[in-house]
Parts: C-alpha cells; sequence; structure tokens
C-alpha cells in the first residue's frame, strides 16, 4: 500500500481501517489477483474479492497460534473463489472463511468489518489513509472489467446449484449471517434497522461487474452495515454485498428480506 491515487470518486474499493490505520483496496487490482495480503493496525490480513459472488470480505489471518498467508487456486466451489494457505496448503472458502480440504479443514477464519464503498466515501472519511496499487500497472489491464454486463445477467454462468425461488438469481442482496435483505429493498429505504442492526444505503459506488471498465459501472451506491453495542454505540459489522444465488448456495437455511 502506498499513499494517495487518483481513481475516480466513483470506483468501488474495500475500506478497512483497524486502531486508526485505514486502507483502500480498489476492486480494479482486486479483479484480477482476487486476494491481498497484508498487516494493518498490527493485524495480519487478506482482503479478498470474488468477482463472480461479488464477494469482498476482509479476513484475519491467524489461526490458532500460526499467521496465515493466502493465495488463489483456481478453483471454483458454488462459483466461489477457492483459496489455499502457503503453510499448509489447506483450501480455504472465500464466502464462507472455512478450510474445506487439507491439514487445517474444520477450522474457520475470523471475518473483520469492512465497508464495499467508493472511493471518494473512503478518502473522504480517511484523508491519510493508504491506497493499494500494483507494483506493476501494466502487468495486468487494470480498471478492465473482464465480466461485462454479469451482474445485470438472468442467471450467472459458471453455476449450477439449486437457485433462490423467490429472487431473481443475479439479484443484490446485503447478507449478514443467515439474513439477506434486497439491495432493491434497502435502496427504496435507505436505512433499515433490524434489532441491533443498522443498514443504510447511499448513492455512490459504481457496479464493478457492469461496463467495460470499472470506473464506467452503473451506481449501486454505498452500503454500511452497523451493529448496536451494549454501550449503544453503532460501530461497523460483518456484511457482504452479493448476489442471492450466493447466498442461497452458502446459507441454503437463511432467509431474504424483501419488504
Amino acid at each position: 500500500p502506498v499513499a494517495a491515487s487518483d481513481l475516480p470518486d466513483q470506483e468501488p474499493v474495500i475500506g478497512l481501517e483497524i486502531d486508526g490505520d485505514a486502507r483502500a483496496y480498489p476492486l480494479r487490482i482486486l479483479m484480477w489477483h482476487e486476494i491481498v495480503n497484508d498487516e494493518v493496525g498490527g493485524r495480519p490480513i487478506a482482503a479478498t474479492y470474488c468477482p463472480l459472488c461479488n464477494a469482498a470480505i476482509v479476513f484475519d489471518r491467524r489461526v490458532g497460534d500460526r499467521v496465515l498467508a493466502f493465495g488463489t487456486t483456481g478453483k471454483l466451489r458454488l462459483s466461489d473463489l477457492v483459496m489455499y494457505d502457503r503453510e499448509t496448503e489447506t483450501w480455504w472458502q472465500q464466502f464462507t472463511g472455512e478450510a474445506i480440504v487439507g491439514a487445517l479443514a474444520g477450522s474457520a477464519l475470523t471475518m473483520l468489518p469492512a465497508r464495499l464503498e467508493s472511493f471518494g466515501r473512503f478518502r473522504a472519511r480517511h484523508p491519510d489513509g493508504r491506497v493499494l496499487i500494483p507494483n506493476d500497472p501494466t502487468f495486468r489491464d487494470y480498471g478492465r472489467n473482464p465480466y461485462v454486463g454479469y451482474d445485470t445477467a438472468r442467471a450467472p454462468f459458471l453455476f449450477d446449484g439449486d437457485l433462490p425461488e423467490t429472487l431473481p438469481p443475479m439479484a443484490y442482496v446485503v447478507a449478514v449471517a443467515d439474513r439477506a435483505w434486497t439491495l432493491e429493498l434497502l435502496r427504496a429505504s435507505r436505512e433499515i434497522v433490524a434489532g441491533d442492526l443498522r443498514l443504510r444505503w447511499r448513492d455512490g459506488a459504481a457496479s464493478a461487474l457492469d461496463a467495460p471498465t470499472v470506473a464506467a459501472g452503473r451506481s449501486i451506491g454505498d452500503v454500511t452495515v452497523e451493529r448496536r453495542g451494549d454501550d449503544g454505540q453503532w460501530r461497523d459489522a460483518v456484511y457482504d454485498l452479493t448476489f442471492a444465488f450466493v447466498f442461497r448456495a452458502f446459507r441454503p437455511d437463511g432467509a431474504f428480506v424483501t419488504e
């Protein structure tokens, strides 16, 4: 990570802040590399993105007394990225953070609160935050979207599991544990309070999976999810802005919230 970037305000990034250390991981880079191993606020983390699931998830890289470094296996399971750790070569499911094959099978990574947001919003929140840029800007066609029109397709093209019965499979949903609110509902409401959760929507980030370039995608907005603590304060909670078919695949007993 280095200081400052000239990204357009609407560019989608994973925004992460730990103990005053703020980082932005642009999807234009994660689209091609999918995993960034980093240390933020003294904590070893992995910022991950699976384009086919639009799953932007940050994990703590510690499991017991081990600190793991992650790479991509090149495999998919239920259309989702399968990661591996370089220390034991265990395979990990990105959407759930669970180890599925290998020495650490049955273990689970801790997910960390992060935001999938526009770069403009991140910069406003953290003017001194650091932004990931590639070591070699010519190594990949950074900024190009190789999945043009994917998030407006009728169905995912690399998925053969059961599809949701009540929603279009490619409908965006905001997933928190075993509940998923449709983005359409949140966008219309702008704020939803459900128990100790507060979900908010504001115009902002472009879709990374729409137009030929990430910056030119239609606006899908910035989502924040917070949880109220015992002290009454709202703090960022773990959530995922993903597709209905992904939530159905990995949370088959979960519930969609549409009204």
